[in-house]
C-alpha cells in the first residue's frame, strides 16, 4: 500500500510539471483566479493562524526539514541505498508534495501578470526621464538627511530598540493608501528570523516562507537597511513574488512613510537603484550626480556594503548561484540582474500616478 502511494505521488509530480508549464503561459488567468482570489483567501487563513505566534514557524519548518533530510540520508547510507527503487519513489514523492504545496500556497504568483501591465505602465523609459527622476530623489534624500543629522557628512544613525522598526513598518503599511495597489496588511505576520546568522553568510536580508507565508527579516543586517527589507518581504507576502516587483512595493511604501527614518530608508533605497541604472547608461553623468549626494548618505550605503563584504564567503556564492537559477526557473530570466526592473516601475509610476502621496507636504 505504501509503495503504491509513493508511485502515485511520483507520477503526479510529472503531471504537475506539465500543468504548471501550461498554466504559466496564461498570466491573465492566474492573475484573476489565483492571485486575486484563491491566494488571497489561503494567505488570509495562514496569517490568522500564525500572526500571533511570536517566533517564526517558517524558520522551524526549514530546520525540521533539513534535519529530516539528513536523517534520511544517514538511514540510506546504513542500508547502502537499498532497495534502490523504493528510495527513488520516496525522493520523487517528497518532491511531488513539496512542489504541489509550493504552488498552491504561493508559487503561482510568479506567473501572474507583470506589475507594469496591471498598472498600465510603459516598461521602458528614456535616460532624460531617469535623470529627472534621480535628481528629484537626490533633492528629497538630501533634504531629509539634513533633518536627521547634524552635518551632511554624517550617516543617519538608526538608534531603535528590538522590534521598533518592525512596528513602524507595519504602521506604515496601515497608513499607506493607494487606489492602484491593493496593499492591505491587517495582520503583522512579520518575524525576526532565528536563522539570521545563516542568512547573513548566505547573503540574504530576509525571505518569505512560501509554505507558511511568514515574512522573515535578518536581524544582523544594519538597521538602516531593515525597513526596506521588511517592506520588501511583506510585498512578497501579498503575492508580488518577483524580486523586482517586491522591491518596487517596498520602495513606494517606505518612501511614503510618516516616519522620517522609514522614509529615509525608502528614498535612499530608490536613489541607489536609480544611480546604478544611470551608471550603466552614462558613467560620466553618474559621477556628476553622485557628487550631489550628501556624503552621509553614501556612508549609509557603505555601512551596508561593508557588512556584506565582512560576511562574504563560499556559502554566499553557492546560495546566490542556486537562488539565481531559482529565479530563472520561476519566470525571472535575468536572474538577480532583473532587480533593476524596479527603476522602470518607479520612473513610470511617478510619471503617471505620482509616487509621493502622503509626503508631498511633509518636510518640504
Amino acid at each position: 500500500m505504501k509503495l503504491r502511494i509513493l508511485k502515485i505521488l511520483s507520477f503526479f509530480l510529472f503531471i504537475q510539471i506539465i500543468i504548471v508549464s501550461v498554466i504559466s503561459s496564461f498570466p491573465g488567468f492566474i492573475e484573476h483566479y489565483y492571485s486575486q482570489n484563491f491566494f488571497l483567501m489561503i494567505s488570509k487563513l495562514q496569517h490568522l493562524q500564525l500572526f500571533w505566534i511570536p517566533f517564526s514557524v517558517g524558520d522551524l519548518f526549514y530546520v525540521v526539514i533539513v534535519f529530516w533530510v539528513i536523517k534520511w540520508f544517514i538511514f540510506l547510507f546504513k542500508r547502502k541505498f537499498k532497495p534502490f527503487r523504493l528510495i527513488i519513489y520516496q525522493a520523487l514523492a517528497f518532491v511531488s508534495v513539496t512542489y504541489f504545496l509550493f504552488h498552491a500556497f504561493w508559487g503561482f504568483n510568479y506567473y501572474r501578470n507583470p506589475l507594469h501591465v496591471n498598472l498600465n505602465l510603459d516598461p521602458d523609459y528614456t535616460t532624460e526621464e531617469l535623470t529627472e527622476f534621480t535628481c528629484d530623489l537626490i533633492q528629497k534624500s538630501n533634504l531629509l538627511h539634513s533633518q536627521l543629522t547634524a552635518h551632511d557628512t554624517l550617516a543617519v544613525d538608526y538608534d531603535f530598540r528590538k522590534n521598533e522598526l518592525q512596528n513602524l513598518v507595519f504602521e506604515t503599511y496601515q497608513e499607506f493608501q493607494n487606489e492602484n495597489l491593493n496593499l492591505r496588511y491587517p495582520y503583522e505576520n512579520l518575524k525576526s528570523s532565528m536563522l539570521s546568522l545563516p542568512l547573513t553568510y548566505a547573503g540574504f536580508s530576509g525571505y518569505v516562507n512560501p509554505f507558511t507565508n511568514e515574512a522573515q527579516y535578518n536581524t544582523l543586517v544594519p538597521k538602516y537597511k531593515q525597513p526596506t527589507t521588511m517592506a520588501h518581504e511583506i510585498g512578497h507576502q501579498m503575492g508580488y513574488a518577483k524580486e523586482n516587483e517586491a522591491n518596487f512595493i517596498g520602495a513606494i511604501v517606505t518612501m511614503n512613510s510618516k516616519n522620517e527614518f522609514i522614509r529615509y530608508s525608502g528614498l535612499t533605497f530608490a536613489l541607489k537603484y536609480s544611480l546604478n541604472d544611470i551608471y550603466l547608461r552614462d558613467p560620466e553623468l553618474f559621477s556628476i550626480m553622485k557628487d550631489d549626494v550628501n556624503p552621509g548618505i553614501l556612508k549609509n550605503y557603505m555601512e551596508v556594503q561593508l557588512f556584506w563584504e565582512k560576511h562574504r564567503g563560499p556559502t554566499e556564492f553557492i546560495m546566490k548561484t542556486i537562488y539565481g537559477n531559482y529565479l530563472k526557473v520561476n519566470k525571472q530570466p535575468d536572474g538577480l540582474k532583473s532587480y533593476s526592473y524596479v527603476v522602470a516601475l518607479l520612473v513610470n509610476y511617478n510619471k503617471k500616478y505620482n509616487l509621493y502621496q502622503s509626503t508631498q507636504t511633509i518636510n518640504q
